[in-house]
């Protein structure tokens, strides 16, 4: 039964060929699925000229003009504890991923006092790529339907995946932009290693590490290195594995 509903469901994301289409669909996925509203947001690229979006939902307007009118995006905790998981997540667990703030709480209760009682958000993040989340969400008239949250899982990253393709996002291979021995000193400029300890331990002399992060910086326009090293992690080029785990092979 939930196999042909999946297969059913999914499919009508999948051939919403439109923001409209994808927006109706969504909207009667969530009703299906046992909840009152849906919101479905993208981020394609890193939000320069560039980069596109796409923002769907079914919000109450009251919440919606509030929300957007004083930003309040930056003290989401449900778009930050996104960040912190790698499935879908319910709202009640959200102070298991991530320690909420005194303003985010205040963000969380004025979202539930505009309708927003609970919810169930389901996040994906490809790092200087696609950043993303599906959030359903019930009224105070219903909990949360506990026996669908595995299905609204796969149903809403589904959902991610297709409005990225409709603002235009497609997979594909980027040639690294620091050769091997750049990265290398940025990777060791991330374990908090000096010029003089890169060099020590890479076996070149200093000013050549020098010349190294100069040039890394400029392929990524940067003037300082912790802005370079969040452009590394951003492109992948080194991992926060790379970053804390080497200790442990000590």
């Amino acid at each position: 039964m939930y196999h042909e509903q999946i297969e059913t469901l999914s499919q009508t994301i999948i051939r919403a060929l439109s923001a409209d289409a994808l927006h109706e669909a969504m909207d009667r996925i969530a009703l299906a699925l046992g909840f009152d509203r849906f919101a479905l947001s993208v981020e394609v690229g890193l939000g320069g000229p560039s980069g596109t979006s796409m923002l769907l939902h079914s919000y109450p307007p009251s919440w919606a003009d509030v929300y957007i009118g004083f930003n309040l995006a930056h003290t989401d905790p449900v778009r930050r504890a996104g960040e912190s998981s790698l499935s879908g997540f319910r709202w009640r667990d959200i102070e298991a991923l991530i320690p909420m703030t005194p303003i985010e709480r205040v963000t969380f209760e004025t979202g539930r006092r505009h309708g927003m009682v609970d919810g169930f958000t389901v996040p994906r993040h490809l790092p200087g790529t696609v950043t993303g989340s599906c959030t359903f969400v019930t009224g105070a008239d219903r909990p949360l339907p506990e026996r669908m949250l595995a299905i609204a899982d796969i149903l809403g990253a589904i959902a991610i995946a297709q409005a990225s393709r409709l603002s235009g996002w497609c997979r594909t291979a980027k040639k690294p932009r620091l050769t091997d021995r750049q990265r290398d000193c940025v990777l060791w400029a991330a374990r908090g290693k000096t010029n003089w300890e890169i060099a020590r331990i890479l076996g070149i002399s200093k000013e050549t590490v020098i010349q190294h992060l100069k040039e890394a910086r400029d392929r990524y326009d940067t003037s300082n290195r912790a802005s370079l090293i969040l452009y590394a992690l951003f492109d992948g080029l080194i991992s926060f594995s790379d970053v804390f785990r080497w200790r442990e092979r000590l």
